[in-house]
This record gives C-alpha cells, sequence and structure tokens, in this order.
C-alpha cells in the first residue's frame, strides 16, 4: 500500500490554513499572529512563503500589519446603521449633536465630527442629484465622522447655493439644530432617495479612513427632497468592516 503525497505547502495552503482558524475563532479578532519564524517552521516553508500567504490575507482584510512588524487578525467593533430611522420623521437633533452623533450615543459609543466647509461648482454627477445646471455654484459640507476615535464614515452633502445662501450651512465646525438644519431654515427634507454602491475605495479614500489593504466600503447616496425638489444631497463613504446596514419596510 502506498503511502499518500504529502500535500505541498504554497503561500496560498498556508492562507487558506489561517483562514480557517480565523473563521472558527482560533484566532479570535485581535489576537497577534504567530511569527513567520514559527509559521515557517510549522508548515516547513521558507519565510518569504509565509509572508506571501500573509500577505494574501491582508489583501482580504482579515490580517492587518502593524509598527514592529507584528501581524494581527483585524477587529473592529461595527455599529448598526439604521437607514430607515436615519433622519427619519421628528429628528433628534440638538445643539449637543446630529442625529448621526446621538444614535452612535444612544448605542454606548464616543461619537466626534470633524466637519470642513466650501463653496464651489456642482460637478455633472452632484448637478443631476440636485437637479440643477451644471457648474452652478454650491455649498459642500465634508464630516469626517469618527467612533471610540477610529475613523468610521466620511460624508459629503451638498446644498444648492440659492438654499443655503445666507444660513448657518455656509458656518464653519459641526453645526446642528434642533429638526435639521434644512428644517429650520424653511427647507425640510419631504422624502429621500438612497442609492448604495459597494466598491473598492480610492487612495484618498484610504488614507483618510484609514483602512487596511481589501476594504471595501459602501458609497450611500441620500438625495433629500423638498416641496420643489433635491435640497440635498449627501454621499457617505463607510467602510465595510465597520458597518451593518439596516432597512425597515413595509410589505
Amino acid at each position: 500500500m502506498t503511502k499518500p503525497t504529502p500535500r505541498r505547502m504554497t503561500a496560498r495552503t498556508i492562507a487558506d490554513e489561517l483562514r480557517v482558524q480565523i473563521t472558527d475563532g482560533t484566532l479570535r479578532p485581535g489576537d497577534t499572529l504567530p511569527t513567520s519564524r514559527e509559521l515557517a517552521e510549522r508548515f516547513g516553508v521558507t519565510l518569504k512563503t509565509v509572508g506571501s500567504g500573509v500577505d494574501i490575507l491582508k489583501g482580504e482584510g482579515l490580517v492587518i500589519g502593524e509598527q514592529g512588524g507584528r501581524r494581527r487578525v483585524r477587529a473592529n467593533r461595527p455599529i448598526v446603521w439604521n437607514l430607515t430611522r436615519f433622519e427619519r420623521g421628528n429628528r433628534r437633533d440638538s445643539a449637543a449633536g446630529d442625529d448621526w452623533s446621538t444614535a452612535i450615543r444612544d448605542a454606548g459609543r464616543e461619537p466626534e465630527q470633524q466637519v470642513t466647509v466650501s463653496t464651489g461648482e456642482a460637478d455633472s454627477q452632484i448637478a443631476s442629484w440636485l437637479q440643477i445646471p451644471a457648474s452652478a455654484e454650491i455649498v459642500q459640507r465634508v464630516r469626517l465622522r469618527t467612533v471610540d476615535g477610529q475613523p468610521y464614515q466620511l460624508a459629503t452633502s451638498s446644498f444648492p447655493m440659492e438654499i443655503a445662501a445666507g444660513t448657518p450651512l455656509l458656518g464653519e465646525g459641526d453645526v446642528s439644530m434642533p429638526g435639521g438644519i434644512l428644517a429650520s431654515i424653511g427647507h425640510p427634507q419631504l422624502r429621500v432617495r438612497d442609492e448604495i454602491t459597494i466598491r473598492m475605495p480610492t487612495p484618498e479614500e484610504s488614507d483618510q479612513l484609514q483602512l487596511p489593504p481589501g476594504t471595501p466600503v459602501a458609497e450611500h447616496v441620500r438625495i433629500g427632497y423638498g416641496e420643489a425638489g433635491p435640497v440635498r444631497v449627501m454621499v457617505t463613504i463607510a467602510p465595510g468592516d465597520r458597518h451593518r446596514l439596516v432597512y425597515e419596510l413595509e410589505v
């Protein structure tokens, strides 16, 4: 009876075995992977092969590298982002924070938002969403949203200048008002349309959101409509490993 031929260990098989350990919980979120030398001895391969195997897991977003050469199983605490309730009906904005910040605090987490404001011409996509002429003047408020000190969302809200002129929408910093700014200035959102795209991030998004390689993002576009048409479009970039998107619909 012939003995079975031992399986040849490659970078792919090493990645497969480590992936199983991550999936079944043997290696838990936040755990440090064995060193390259330990893995090389375990699998009977070279350090280069080990490195290639770990790189596969980095590319899949399962493992992150740290200073000093350590590699850890990625550990994030996702937030539940209920898009049915978000900004709907009786908004929970106040001087202490907007509807998003309130929801994060309700979940026992600590929100913070860094806001920058600019004016300029609408590009063709924003003009289409807002139903305004291309190159019409708009106001943009860009929010880098963090949870417990970690970047979680990059949200860019665009408003037609005819709505934003002379209002708190031009104010610097994290401005929030009871009921929302749009309602307070006489342009409440009466309905919204959502568009969600799953894609890989741009280099700029990866840098701003501190994304490990291989992390996809959800691009959530919410167009808010008033009585006469769109009053705002918000484009939110949300890392896939930090969010669970929820919709609740009546059927």
